[in-house]
């Protein structure tokens, strides 16, 4: 387990608490409804609640229209579950961006993740035009600099400034450039596509090591179910996404109504390897939109409701 000893005492927070004593981390993650109505939300968070801690709530998913992260957020504050603010770099421009950061510090927003964003042609209004005024890396350094410096890209003043942790995304792979990069820009922990394939991501994590990332920041890795084989194919598609022929091997081997229990006991075994794994600071649960099953995963894996 990693110590993350850069982050500052007063960034609040039961995530930033875990990353800081090397405590195993656990986050979570939500996509909020396509509707003028945050009762998901609520319910999400009441099936989440000490399990888990931070959840994330995505910012526009896919590029489709969702209520908004930071609204999300706030449901989950007021249900008393840490929220991770999602913000992409995609529909706003730096003016947008850093007002938005603003409105997470006022609000007590504790976490954020940062991240470029999916394209508008792959989701519902494939004719909306991408903003990318600034790239991930730059909209990291810009909130580190309203936090720390409390000034605006412009040099302007903030008073006060924003307190919140700092996330970023990765796709492990052959390079950890992007992920130095990001680290180098601000980011205190970041949260890894799904990991499939232990023997890939372990020589990832190897290379990050070798670097002195993983001091610097909370790795956290991206696991989920998976709970068909046509979801076997989704995801095996995915940027980042590394599906090892043994893990195809196994889900394809058990009667098509087992697939999902199956799927489940992978996911299990992989949490309990990763705890194990040193480098890295906790696990970021993916199940969006069925979050009921995230329980199930954890107390499977060892952990307690706490």
């Amino acid at each position: 387990m990693s110590v993350v000893a850069a982050i500052a005492p007063e960034v609040p927070g039961r995530l930033a608490d875990a990353l800081r004593t090397g405590r195993f981390a656990v986050t979570a993650e939500i996509g909020p409804p396509r509707g003028a109505d945050l009762g998901p939300v609520r319910r999400a968070a009441e099936v989440l609640y000490g399990w888990v801690d931070a959840v994330n709530v995505t910012d526009n998913q896919g590029a489709t229209v969702r209520v908004s992260s930071l609204a999300g957020s706030l449901a989950l504050l007021d249900a008393g579950v840490e929220p991770v603010m999602q913000m992409t770099c995609r529909d706003r421009n730096r003016i947008a961006l850093q007002s938005d950061l603003l409105a997470a510090g006022a609000l007590g927003i504790p976490n954020l993740v940062l991240m470029g964003g999916d394209r508008p042609e792959h989701g519902d209004h494939a004719a909306a035009k991408a903003v990318f005024d600034l790239d991930s890396a730059a909209l990291m350094s810009a909130a580190r600099g309203l936090r720390d410096d409390g000034t605006l890209l412009s040099g302007r003043a903030v008073d006060p400034p924003p307190r919140f942790l700092l996330g970023a995304v990765d796709n492990p792979g052959p390079d950890v450039e992007r992920l130095a990069k990001k680290i180098d820009a601000g980011a205190e922990f970041a949260q890894t596509q799904f990991v499939f394939d232990l023997d890939a991501f372990r020589g990832w994590l190897d290379r990050v090591r070798d670097r002195g990332l993983d001091a610097r920041c909370g790795i956290l890795a991206g696991v989920g179910p998976v709970r068909s084989l046509r979801a076997l194919e989704f995801l095996a598609g995915l940027p980042g996404v590394v599906v090892p022929p043994a893990l195809e091997r196994r889900l394809r081997g058990v009667p098509s109504g087992r697939v999902g229990a199956e799927g489940v006991r992978v996911c299990v075994e992989t949490v309990q390897v990763l705890r194990e794994m040193p480098g890295v600071a906790g696990v970021h649960v993916m199940v969006v939109g069925d979050e009921g099953g995230i329980p199930e995963i954890l107390d499977a894996a060892g952990f307690r409701r706490g």
